[in-house]
């Protein structure tokens, strides 16, 4: 009777020693950790947006100019860097379609209002949020303005989040393929040739993703505007390099390595991307790492293709390359070093 009702380990509590190992117990520790610093990450990054030093270019007479800087750069908090110059009106406003900068002030003539340009296709709350910054100070100055759209969100998008959605879909369908890959076939690739396969199914995975989130967002959903080709191959770069670093995470811890994926994808990428609130709103910290992560990289080209016809993109697809590129090297390099000699027999196994 003993064997029966408690297995002859202690009944009750000598299965649920054996249903706990202690690499279990780990595993639960490590993925509290991760919903902690999740937690703290999204909070940290978007709890109290405020604009610090968002790049403005000034276009008045010189005698009027180095007041009007003076003003804005003076405001508490420093919420404007207000240094930046433009040669015109016309100047200025290019600037801020090319996305060199965020906003621009041309001063009015005497008796007449100015203009201040902005963009809300890349970002509607950092557009906002200078909009009010400058109209107040030029209030306060006697002075009026007028705030002019030059990039303004499709009707369908209207607070300029669908390129960050379609981003974050993007990047949690590039690890979640890696990790089907890795639960189907064990985490770490036995030979060099199956790493080499498992990211020949993960090129083909973010092709046929990276179109798909293209033709929901432009032609099913109306979300976006722009190019749905160039949309299409952004996405399969976002895909693809998710993907290819989740496998060299994969590669050199096992199956930990998703989590350590998620953790910089999601728990760092997502909160600065830039995408509820664009850098210039975002604490230092999440300014400093946002552009250099995925979400954020993939981000800032999805609303320059959408909003302001490709441009300012090259520095962001160089971010994506290196992350494509490192990872699927890294898995390749990993599984080489891991592999012993093997019989051709071993290789029939597709992943």
């Amino acid at each position: 009777m003993d064997r029966i009702s408690g297995y002859g380990n202690g009944g009750s509590g000598g299965e649920a020693r054996g249903a706990v190992t202690p690499r279990a117990a780990l595993l639960v520790l490590g993925v509290l950790l991760l919903h902690l610093a999740f937690i703290s990450s999204y909070l940290g990054a978007l709890h109290d947006p405020e604009p610090d030093r968002v790049p403005i270019a000034v276009v008045a007479p010189d005698e009027a100019r180095e007041g009007i800087v003076r003003q804005l750069n003076g405001l508490p908090g420093r919420p404007l860097d207000a240094g930046h110059g433009a040669e015109d009106a016309d100047d200025a406003r290019a600037r801020v379609e090319r996305r060199d900068l965020d906003a621009a002030l041309v001063a009015g003539e005497a008796g007449t209002p100015g203009t201040l340009y902005v963009a809300s296709g890349g970002g509607t709350a950092l557009a906002q949020a200078v909009a009010e910054e400058v109209t107040a100070a030029e209030r306060a100055a006697g002075r009026e303005v007028e705030v002019r759209d030059v990039a303004p969100v499709a009707d369908g998008d209207s607070r300029g989040l669908s390129s960050f959605y379609l981003v974050v879909g993007w990047c949690v369908g590039g690890y979640l393929c890696a990790a089907a890959l890795a639960l189907s076939a064990g985490a770490r690739p036995a030979t060099a040739r199956r790493a080499a396969r498992r990211l020949a199914v993960l090129a083909g995975y973010a092709v046929a993703a990276g179109l798909g989130g293209a033709l929901i967002a432009g032609p099913v959903l109306g979300a976006l505007p722009g190019r749905t080709v160039a949309l299409a191959a952004l996405g399969a770069l976002v895909v693809f390099a998710t993907g290819a670093f989740t496998l060299a995470l994969q590669a050199l811890f096992g199956i930990v390595g998703i989590g350590l994926a998620i953790l910089v994808v999601v728990v760092l990428g997502n909160p600065g991307a830039g995408g509820a609130y664009p850098y210039p709103l975002l604490p230092p910290f999440w300014q400093a790492i946002g552009p250099a992560l995925i979400p954020g990289a993939g981000t800032w080209t999805a609303r320059s293709i959408a909003y302001f016809g490709g441009q300012g993109v090259l520095g962001p697809l160089l971010v994506l390359a290196a992350w494509a590129a490192a990872g699927a090297a890294l898995t390749v390099l990993l599984a080489r070093l891991r592999s012993p000699a093997r019989s051709p027999l071993d290789e029939l196994s597709f992943v």
